[in-house]
């Protein structure tokens, strides 16, 4: 493996390609990776194995570690491979425009992709297309009118961040979920509603009772378009200390 400084490791999208070999089945990181991310999403990060990976592919197990050096790096391949995907948002010129269409398509690819949110805000994703994600949200973020600094974009990253990844989780849970019980939103409403009703009727509940009784039901994908409007628009706000 190259070793750039000392003994650190080249980090794999650095790393060159393995030169190819008289083999009856070409390999290459991006074959590896696609392959990798439709097992996970058949099976979950939990149903993906190297020696799966590897049977997939009709190579040994062994062949794949001249390409990655660990799971860890098939991971990383496998994260960057999405953010290429989201990296394909339109492009805007204004910054709210921007960071609409980024982040929608964020949320587009990772109901695609549900392993991908397991491994969201895990560790740092540094792979080329994940850098080219970062750059055009912090660029976007960086024009907002409420953004007048170094400080106040890197509390706006990390707002819009911590939304994303609370957002997608949420909801992927709840996907999850009702696949894996055979409960939907309605049968759990339907099972649970008379104790709700008995406890919201102490009165001991005033706001949970009104967002219960007389919230709107909006699906996630309204309720997800109006919350990130709402962190925008605060975004753009004054903030008094």
């Amino acid at each position: 493996m190259d070793m750039p400084y000392g003994s650190a490791p080249l980090p794999v999208w650095e790393r060159p390609e393995p030169r190819p070999r008289a083999a009856p089945v070409p390999l290459s990181r991006a074959k590896i990776a696609a392959t990798a991310i439709r097992i996970a999403d058949a099976q979950g990060l939990e149903g993906l194995s190297v020696r799966k990976l590897a049977k997939e592919l009709g190579v040994g197990p062994m062949r794949l570690y001249d390409y990655v050096a660990n799971r860890s790096e098939l991971l990383d391949l496998m994260v960057d491979a999405v953010y290429a995907r989201i990296a394909e948002a339109d492009e805007h010129t204004g910054w709210r425009a921007t960071l609409l269409a980024v982040v929608h398509r964020t949320r587009e690819v990772a109901l695609e992709h549900e392993w991908f949110v397991d491994l969201l805000g895990a560790r740092p994703h540094l792979g080329p297309h994940a850098l080219a994600v970062g750059e055009s949200t912090a660029a976007a973020l960086s024009r907002a009118p409420g953004v007048r600094g170094i400080e106040d974009l890197q509390r706006a990253v990390g707002a819009l961040n911590a939304f994303l990844v609370g957002a997608l989780r949420r909801e992927i849970t709840e996907r999850r979920t009702a696949r894996s019980t055979g409960t939907d939103v309605s049968d759990w409403q339907a099972a649970l509603g008379p104790y709700l009703t008995r406890m919201l009727d102490t009165g001991r509940y005033p706001t949970v009772a009104r967002l219960v009784v007389d919230g709107a039901h909006l699906d996630a994908a309204e309720t997800f378009h109006h919350t990130l409007v709402t962190i925008l628009s605060g975004i753009t706000g004054r903030r008094d200390p």
